[in-house]
């Protein structure tokens, strides 16, 4: 047996490890540090946390199997009154900055949810179906391996690293990374 991992095992890895990051960035904060901007140009923390969460959720789940993410299952737009479909991106500053999110450990117990929904998911794809491509907004038609870890590991790690900057404004300790 080979101690190689596949490039699903791989990318499932990676995207736990971003997932669980997020949570545990957040998990520790009062609902006023989670709402915390360190500048006007700035999302809050939360909205930083649930973006990585809600864009993983959406892609393995409803642009790659055309499933219903765990969002919805959840019924935490409703809960949380927050967007059903729209996950972040594209929003405006302000539409952004309006949103307000529910404790620290409900959004941490979100990140973990989709954590282990996406998971196994992304360790049981073939490397031909991550060679296949399939057209996502706003990006456009690209490869399923390069949207994982373009959009998912990325782009939810640069997210994590301004929740870790912005933990480090308020003087609750970054996360370290």
């Amino acid at each position: 047996m080979s101690d190689e991992m596949s490039l699903g095992a791989e990318l499932a890895q990676l995207t736990s490890d971003v997932l669980e990051q997020s949570a545990t960035a957040i998990e520790d904060l009062s609902l006023e540090q989670l709402h915390y901007r360190a500048g006007d140009d700035c999302n809050s923390i939360a909205f930083d946390a649930w973006h990585v969460a809600r864009t993983a959720d959406n892609l393995i789940h409803f642009a790659f199997a055309r499933e219903m993410p765990v969002w919805l299952q959840q019924g935490l737009n409703e809960a949380w009154n927050l967007p059903k479909a729209d996950q972040g991106t594209l929003m405006s500053p302000e539409e952004a900055h309006a949103l307000r999110f529910p404790e620290a450990d409900k959004l941490a117990k979100y990140c973990r949810d989709v954590k282990d929904a996406v998971v196994p998911k992304i360790a049981a794809m073939s490397d031909e179906y991550l060679s296949g491509t399939i057209f996502i907004k706003p990006q456009g038609e690209m490869r399923r391996v390069r949207i994982i870890g373009q959009v998912i590991v990325m782009h939810g790690g640069g997210h994590n690293g301004m929740i870790n900057t912005q933990r480090t404004v308020l003087g609750v300790g970054g996360i370290g990374i």
